[in-house]
């Protein structure tokens, strides 16, 4: 009787392991935000490039017309704002640099992590992608090259920071509430996508495209003090944690293996068919979602014809979507687990295929109804949201499967998904360039 309420009662939101996962989602909304940032800028920083016509010589200042009440000054700065020879190839590369970036560091940092703890090594991770973001316009003015430099670090930095995370929940989250902290967690990408992509257009146009960079790489120097100050890798350590609640993370992961031996079973995970249908499911995700992700802003500028502005809060709205049906998912996968409606395998089964099949038929429709603006937003907004039961699905699969070598092997999986969004950024730059258009891109590139 006792166990079953304090179990109650450590399972709410005001328990500290709940405020470990607001943390955690506010460090991934910070890290998403500083990778999407030059999708938003990059409609700005090529602006007058892309056409040489008198028509669109007004979009080298993109304050010329919808903010005229706002200062001289800071009209004059966006003015002046440098705008680049970047063609569709080259900004391919520049794209899909920051993915080269993270899969240098995802196995190893993931491996270390589970050595030296995860704390500083996510934390040192945010503190430079966030200083590397702040740096980015500077970089732009020295040439292409240092751009993709400065990309490709960052990158290394935020794959220290994604894959560690798990290191930590196999430590601080009970089995039955696994996908509703890590859900809470994971949310903050598709939060942050919503926010970057909401007000990114506005800050270009009111401010200039630096600030794009100059905002969100400061709120990521925030967050690491948060950071640094709040997570601990171990609730054994934790100095504010309570005897109850620790009682019922220790006593809820007491059959969970706890071995000190850090050899890793890489023959066994090799002929594991399991671990291979979680890499697979990584690399389908990641590839549709980093289309979606880095050129959802030229798609409805080029296809819907919209400004820079209306283009960054058409762009926000699917992924408000995503951050509510992560959390959503997660909500439900525990639910039918807590409940024994089913069971674990099967629940992992059913937000795997849902996150996977439901986007993938909204993205094969989504080319045949370019022609009804409420249809093609309506399907845009569903198909980050739908991907993101994969979640509560084979993203969390490894928690379950090898808690203690969670971290190592999300640095495989996001390994195969990162080589997917590689490959689908680079081919995306080569196909706009080639044929033109990006509905013709679409179709042949993520459809």
């Amino acid at each position: 009787m006792n166990e079953k309420s304090t179990t109650r009662k450590d399972s709410g939101f005001c328990s500290l392991r709940y405020g470990l996962a607001l943390i955690m989602h506010f460090s991934n909304f910070t890290m998403i935000t500083q990778r999407v940032s030059l999708s938003i800028a990059i409609i700005a920083m090529v602006n007058s490039t892309q056409h040489q016509d008198p028509a669109n010589v007004s979009t080298d200042s993109p304050l010329t017309d919808p903010l005229s009440n706002w200062s001289r000054s800071i009209k004059d700065f966006s003015a002046r704002a440098a705008v680049y020879q970047w063609s569709p190839e080259t900004q391919g590369i520049i794209f899909s640099s920051i993915s080269y970036g993270i899969i240098l560091t995802l196995i190893p940092s993931g491996y270390l992590a589970g050595i030296f703890g995860a704390k500083q090594i996510l934390g040192a991770g945010l503190l430079i992608s966030s200083l590397l973001t702040l740096f980015t316009p500077l970089a732009a003015d020295f040439g292409v090259i240092l751009v993709i430099i400065i990309r490709t670090v960052q990158g290394m930095a935020q794959g220290m920071a994604w894959t560690g995370q798990f290191t930590i929940w196999a430590k601080w989250a009970p089995p039955l509430e696994r996908s509703k902290l890590t859900s809470i967690a994971g949310s903050g990408a598709a939060f942050g996508s919503f926010i970057i992509l909401c007000v990114g257009g506005l800050i270009s146009q009111a401010l200039g495209w630096p600030f794009i960079f100059y905002i969100f790489g400061s709120i990521g120097c925030v967050c690491c003090v948060l950071w640094f100050t709040v997570i601990y890798d171990d609730p054994m350590n934790h100095p504010c944690i309570s005897v109850r609640e620790k009682e019922h993370i220790t006593s809820s992961l007491a059959q969970q293996s706890s071995s000190p031996r850090r050899s890793i079973p890489i023959k066994a995970m090799v002929r594991c068919l399991p671990l291979w249908a979680i890499f697979m499911g990584f690399f389908s995700h990641f590839w549709l979602c980093t289309i979606i992700l880095t050129y959802l802003p030229t798609y409805i500028s080029t296809v819907l014809h919209v400004n820079i502005r209306d283009s960054g809060v058409l762009s926000s709205l699917p992924f408000i979507a995503a951050s509510s049906c992560t959390i959503l998912g997660g909500q439900m996968a525990d639910f039918l687990l807590s409940r024994n409606l089913l069971s674990l395998i099967k629940v992992r089964k059913l937000f795997s295929s849902l996150g996977l099949l439901l986007p993938s038929l909204c993205a094969v429709a989504l080319p045949f109804v370019t022609s009804s603006y409420i249809a093609t937003i309506v399907l845009l907004i569903l198909i980050p949201g739908t991907s993101n039961f994969c979640d509560s699905g084979f993203i969390i699969n490894t928690l379950d499967v090898a808690p203690r070598y969670a971290s190592f092997l999300m640095g495989i999986s996001r390994g195969f998904g990162l080589t997917a969004g590689i490959i689908s950024s680079t081919t995306t730059g080569f196909l706009i360039s080639q044929v033109g258009h990006v509905i013709e891109h679409l179709q042949l590139a993520g459809f």
